[in-house]
């Protein structure tokens, strides 16, 4: 989203509305821009009114899916704007992007933390990072709950967007 330079984010936090997006776009081409980049998050789903979706299918977590939203949102977007809009379904790969030296390092200090608790025993715990160490967390308490973008981010990115 934001470190990729979209110029607006869909996430499942919050239903999008698909009228602000076609603002935005208008808004972008008015200016002489000649492209707008949405990125939709894999969960992202449109307002209630703000365009027709048939509901998804549940996950096995109890999760509505909303599979092939960024399509439909193509489709959407092409319609009401009249102009040509490509989805593109990133792959993990082209998500991650080349490492980083941090990357290698942290990545190299996880790996050495997780083979030291596997030598003891301490099983059903995974590698996090508290500041600048490494510390062990229970598994269960690392999936408790979802992850969600906490409400002062998705307020910074409303006022960047």
């Amino acid at each position: 989203g934001m470190a990729g330079g979209a110029h607006g984010i869909c996430i499942p936090e919050r239903p999008f509305r698909v009228d602000r997006l076609c603002e935005m776009v208008e808004e972008r081409f008015a200016r002489g821009k000649k492209f707008a980049v949405i990125c939709v998050a894999e969960g992202a789903r449109p307002a209630e009114d703000s365009m027709p979706y048939e509901k998804g299918e549940i996950d096995q977590y109890g999760h509505e899916r909303f599979a092939g939203i960024g399509y439909r949102l193509a489709g959407e977007l092409e319609r009401r704007l009249g102009k040509e809009a490509r989805p593109v379904i990133l792959g993990h790969v082209q998500r991650g992007g080349v490492p980083t030296a941090y990357d290698r390092v942290l990545a190299t200090r996880f790996g050495w933390h997780a083979v030291e608790a596997a030598h003891r025993g301490d099983f059903g715990m995974m590698t996090s990072l508290r500041g600048t160490d490494i510390a062990m967390v229970p598994l269960a308490d690392a999936t408790a709950e979802l992850n969600r973008v906490p409400r002062n981010r998705m307020e910074e990115t409303e006022a960047v967007f």
